[in-house]
């Protein structure tokens, strides 16, 4: 994969856009799940969605974009992440997020470091890999949570895999800005 200054700066544009949105989803889950050791891991990382999109925002100014370009993904992605917003049980939600977006987006950053010149985006290539890492423990904080509490709903057999399909559907993730276009800040 040979992507365009363009093309990176609309799929780091795309990603700020998901982390602000997963941001957004779980501070307005935090205030109505009942459960207060899964309201707590989603304060936690609701601070690491935040720093992950300003890490990627600064990064699309390098890459001929505003800073905090934010790009909407596809009209497909964007559904399956409203079915996510909307899923009101503290079971659907955990899944959801941690057992679907959090994968998509990890599979989307490995993707990238795997094809992309590690020497000539070194910066991207860097911030990716703090943010894969930082999923990991992610993932982490929801099993040790899921250990210390096997009574707590935390898995919806069926709900994410029905989600990673949808987000992981034929038609991408990243929308093409059509030429001539300008980048819009968020």
């Amino acid at each position: 994969m040979s992507l365009t200054i363009r093309e990176k700066a609309d799929t780091l544009g795309t990603w700020r856009h998901t982390n602000v949105f997963l941001m957004e989803t779980l501070a307005r889950w935090v205030p109505t799940t009942p459960e207060l050791e899964v309201k707590t891991l989603f304060g936690q990382h609701l601070w690491d969605l935040a720093q992950h999109a300003d890490e990627i925002g600064k990064r699309t100014a390098d890459l001929r974009a505003p800073l905090h370009y934010n790009r909407k993904p596809t009209a497909g992605y964007a559904e399956a992440l409203d079915a996510l917003a909307g899923a009101s049980g503290t079971a659907e939600r955990v899944a959801g997020f941690y057992d679907a977006a959090l994968p998509d987006l990890e599979r989307r950053y490995r993707a990238y470091l795997a094809d992309t010149d590690h020497l000539l985006d070194q910066p991207t290539v860097r911030i990716l890999e703090r943010l894969v890492g930082d999923i990991a423990r992610m993932q982490a904080d929801r099993k040790g949570v899921a250990a210390e509490r096997s009574d707590l709903p935390l898995t919806a057999p069926g709900w994410a895999e029905a989600l990673s399909g949808r987000l992981s559907a034929p038609g991408g993730m990243v929308e093409p800005r059509p030429a001539g276009a300008g980048a819009e800040v968020a």
